[in-house]
């Protein structure tokens, strides 16, 4: 049409209106199709990693780098498309030098008024080439612990047990401290705490918590231990450490084994669990009273 419109029997202002357009039409083409071939390649990139198996660490990486530079990237050919359209007009140009500059092109004279928005774009930027955080990683953050579910170019969506979303910036997890319990790998360690009574067995709780590892399809056989870790007043405490493949199946283990100890121990061993011992004032008066006739019976027959 472009073409066409020289030659076409229509008014110089008109046709050089439509020409105007026309070169605002290809231009949002083209921005257009760079974001689509943008999308396609990241996809047919991120086909190569699977996040359905147990250990996806690799997979988590390479997808939270593709997700996070492919919006970057999105926001910045936005950009650079709407000043190049607005570099057609003479009138509107200087406002196409301004989206070039908050772009990163003209200056940052301009790009101080966007200010926010450009510092959660170095933040994503910042957040892919260190990745403190994944996508799908377990974190702890203001105390409620979530898992990592979206990372867009302003702000990451942490799903936490109940459900619930935490809307975090992409700052936050630059500027300030935060728990991430998958960071280097899937697999973590759990642990259970068990109270018993002084007179526990703890070599055949000790057996047995091994044996309900060994039954379990959850653990995956690199840690197993169970020890007298503290003693109290009335009770001892055990800790029983397990790991699995991932958190998700951490937990799961953790309340199978407490389960399964707290059966075995009311089924097997009654006296294991704490209990308190009293003894009544009769009681006590009545052995001081065998105390004391024993003494004298001994005093008696002390010979000479």
């Amino acid at each position: 049409m472009i073409v066409a419109i020289p030659v076409a029997p229509m008014k110089p202002e008109f046709a050089e209106m439509l020409a105007r357009l026309m070169a605002v039409a290809v231009i949002g083409l083209i921005g257009w199709a760079a974001v689509i071939a943008l999308h396609i390649a990241a996809g047919l990139y991120l086909r190569r990693f699977s996040l359905d198996s147990d250990d996806n660490l690799l997979a988590r990486k390479h997808t939270t780098q593709v997700q996070v530079l492919s919006r970057t990237l999105d926001v910045v050919l936005v950009l650079l498309t709407l000043g190049a359209a607005l570099m057609t007009f003479p009138a509107v140009r200087q406002y196409g030098l301004s989206l070039f500059a908050s772009a990163g092109i003209a200056g940052i004279i301009a790009g101080l008024a966007a200010r926010p928005v450009l510092s959660n774009l170095m933040a994503g930027v910042q957040l892919v080439m260190t990745q403190p955080i994944r996508l799908y990683d377990g974190v702890t953050v203001e105390n409620e612990y979530g898992t990592v579910e979206e990372i867009t170019s302003t702000y990451v969506v942490v799903k936490l047990w109940d459900l619930r979303r935490m809307i975090v910036p992409l700052t936050y997890f630059i500027e300030k401290p935060f728990q991430n319990w998958t960071r280097d790998t899937s697999a973590l360690i759990g642990n259970v705490m068990l109270y018993v009574d002084y007179a526990a067995p703890v070599e055949v709780i000790r057996a047995k918590f091994n044996e309900i590892l060994k039954q379990s399809d959850k653990w995956d056989g690199k840690t197993g231990a169970l020890q007298v870790t503290d003693v109290k007043e009335g009770s001892m405490e055990l800790r029983c450490l397990m790991s699995a493949r991932s958190a998700s199946q951490t937990f799961d283990l953790r309340c199978e084994v407490r389960e399964k100890l707290i059966a075995f121990l009311q089924r097997e061993h009654p006296e294991a669990p704490p209990h308190s011992r009293q003894i009544s004032l009769r009681e006590a008066s009545g052995s001081t009273e065998d105390a004391s006739a024993a003494a004298d019976t001994r005093k008696r027959i002390r010979p000479a």
